[in-house]
This record gives C-alpha cells, sequence and structure tokens, in this order.
C-alpha cells in the first residue's frame, strides 16, 4: 500500500469513526430529549381477552363520584381495543366521569362520533387536549362540523365569464376540502356501512324523521361469537331500522345497548318499537340509555324481563353469552330506575325542549340535540 493510498484509508476510517460518534451523539439527544419532554402516549391494545362496555356519560344513575348530565359516552374493550363511543355534553364533565372510573383517554384505539348533536360531541376538547391524534370516525355529511370535500363538479360553471368572476379563477381542484370545527382532529368520514377493524362494523343510515331529516349517524356493530352487539348513540334513522342493517352483518342480535331516542314517544309508537325488537329481530339482551326515555325503559323491562340490563351511569356490561352489569354504586341487581333514577333523569330532561333539543346553558341551538 503507498502513501496516498494509505492516507485515504485512514480518511474514510475518520470518516466513518465521525459518522458513528455522530449517530451516538444523536441518539444520546434523543433519549434525553425523551426525558426531558412528556409526549402523548401511543394508543395501546386492551386486553383481547376483556370484552366489556362502560358508560361514562348519562343523565341517570347510582350515587357516585361521577357528575350526570345530558348526554352520551361509552367505553368498549373487545378484541384487543378500545374504543370511545361518543364524548358526552360536556368536557369538564367527561373528565371528570373518566377519571371516577380510572379511564385513561390518552389510550384508545379510536373514537366514534355517532352523530353532531351537542351532547354526543361536547367532550371533544378534553379528548384532544389529552388524545390529540387519535382516529375518530366520524358521518360525512356536506359541510358538515367534522369536515368535509365535494368534487368540485357539484357547481355549475360558465366559461363566458372573465377569470376575476369565476371561481378559483375558473380553475378549481379537482376536490374541494372543507374545514371542520377542531382543525388539527384526526378525522376519518363515513358514509356508508364499513368494517373498520376485523369484526368491528360501522352503520351508516341517515334519519328521515321529523326534526332530524337527513341527519347522518354512525352505529357500532361488533360481529360477536355470540352475536352482534350494537352500541348507538340517539338511533335518529330509527333503532329498528339500525338493528334490521345489523342483521346483514350477523342475523343473531345478540346485544344493544345506548340511546333509542323514544324519549318523547307516545306508548303507541313505543310498543311498536318494543315489540319489533323482541319479536321480528329477536334481540337477546337489552341495556337502553340516554334518550329512550322512561315509558320505554317502563316498556323494554317487561317485555325483556331478566333479559333488560340496568344502565345507568358508571354501569359496566360485561359482554359474553350471557351479558351482565353491575352499577357504579355496590348494588349489582338492578334491572330498572328506581326513583333517585328517575328523579336525576326528569330534572335534567326538563331543561329540553319536545323534541329533545337541550337548552344547557352550555348547548347551542344548533347542536344541542339528544
Amino acid at each position: 500500500m503507498d502513501l496516498s493510498t494509505s492516507a485515504i484509508a485512514i480518511s474514510r476510517r475518520e470518516v466513518l469513526c465521525a459518522s458513528g460518534v455522530a449517530a451516538l451523539s444523536a441518539l444520546v439527544a434523543g433519549v434525553a430529549g425523551c426525558t426531558a419532554t412528556t409526549s402523548p402516549p401511543p394508543a395501546v391494545s386492551a386486553d383481547p381477552s376483556k370484552a366489556q362496555i362502560t358508560v361514562l356519560y348519562d343523565a341517570f344513575g347510582k350515587a357516585s363520584a361521577m357528575q350526570k348530565d345530558w348526554g352520551y359516552a361509552a367505553l368498549i374493550d373487545y378484541g384487543g381495543k378500545r374504543i370511545l363511543f361518543d364524548t358526552g355534553n360536556n368536557p369538564e364533565i367527561l373528565a371528570l366521569n373518566a377519571k371516577a372510573k380510572n379511564v385513561d383517554l390518552s389510550r384508545l384505539d379510536f373514537v366514534v362520533m355517532s352523530h353532531r348533536h351537542g351532547d354526543h360531541m361536547g367532550g371533544i376538547a378534553y379528548l384532544l387536549s389529552v388524545n390529540p391524534k387519535v382516529k375518530i370516525y366520524a358521518p360525512k355529511e356536506g359541510f358538515g362540523v367534522y369536515g368535509a370535500d365535494l368534487p368540485s363538479t357539484f357547481y355549475r360553471k360558465d366559461a363566458s365569464l372573465p377569470p376575476e368572476q369565476r371561481y378559483y379563477d375558473g380553475a378549481p381542484p379537482a376536490v374541494m376540502r372543507f374545514g371542520a370545527a377542531w382543525p388539527g382532529a384526526n378525522f376519518q368520514l363515513i358514509d356508508k356501512n364499513t368494517e373498520i377493524v376485523p369484526g368491528v362494523h360501522m352503520i351508516s343510515l341517515v334519519s328521515d324523521k321529523p326534526g332530524t331529516l337527513e341527519l347522518r349517524e354512525l352505529s357500532l356493530a361488533i360481529n360477536s361469537p355470540d352475536g352482534t352487539v350494537i352500541v348507538v348513540g340517539c338511533s335518529h334513522p330509527g333503532i329498528d331500522k339500525i338493528v334490521e342493517t345489523a342483521t346483514a352483518i350477523n342475523p343473531r342480535i345478540h346485544f344493544v345497548v345506548g340511546g333509542f331516542h323514544l324519549v318523547v314517544s307516545n306508548d303507541a309508537d313505543i310498543e311498536k318499537i318494543v315489540t319489533a325488537l323482541r319479536d321480528r329481530f329477536k334481540v337477546a339482551y337489552i341495556a337502553p340509555g340516554h334518550c329512550t326515555g322512561e315509558p320505554t325503559f317502563t316498556a323494554l323491562n317487561k317485555a325483556f324481563t331478566d333479559r333488560y340490563l340496568y344502565a345507568g351511569l358508571g354501569t359496566t356490561f360485561a359482554l359474553g353469552a350471557t351479558p351482565r352489569s353491575t352499577a357504579s354504586a355496590a348494588r349489582n341487581d338492578l334491572t330498572s330506575l328506581d326513583e333517585d333514577d328517575r328523579k336525576s333523569y326528569r330534572t335534567l330532561f326538563a331543561t329540553s325542549d319536545d323534541h329533545g333539543h337541550i337548552r344547557l346553558g352550555h348547548a347551542t341551538n344548533c347542536c344541542g340535540r339528544s
């Protein structure tokens, strides 16, 4: 090896050595940075053997550290996934209730927003404060609060106009994207029935009811070994239509939990729905809450007897062949609302009009609905 070759070899060794030192320094700096700053913890999977649903937000329930309020939120643990379904009406109350149940909302696999009414999405501010990048599935609506997009072919064009009188100077983007009420949130918009992870489906339906006409709503359907488990927010398209759609996933409907939106319905309409759920769709177990309504609680309890599960605030439902519920208080043999439940439920519902539109001080006219 001549002198020049030796010099080249030495130079190469020096470069490699310098690179290694730089890499090591970067690694040390990175480790130091990790210890010096606090990053949001990544989503973690729950225990795959755990299968349960916990009510985090509702207007009735046993006395506990949790606060009752009109709205709905539930935490679902299933198949190793932790899913938050809706966020309730108020961020402070959601935070309080999550803490009372020892629920860490910074550790979720994803979130489902059933629809755009304030008593279901009012807690998003707290959710994003502890989990800003979590994936949030929400209904896709034109110019909706969760964001939207449209092909620019949706509007008529007139090429005879000068550029300054035309949208985008006459050259619009192929897809026009519209902002969300929470610009940094990771919304994934759904406008059709979709299996988002194996066995977990989104049911997307549109309401045709007066007062909520054309409102899009998502429901969650889990295809469990015992049959379909359905979690609903408000059932504006009709709880019967949601259940019927879910039968395409699995004709056996094992368990239905959430709000059925019969809170102002008359006895005849209630009986029609109760009969359909029990006799037509042969729902095995039922756990109504939120906007289902007191007369409907009574009718469902009578129709389903021991297959009716109490669903007050703080209740956890253990899923399986025979779902069971335990209330936040010591009693776990509850099957219906007692007088304390009814009193709190009526007090909160008294602040709403005859369509269940919330008039609480922190709600708004456009979105404070049940």
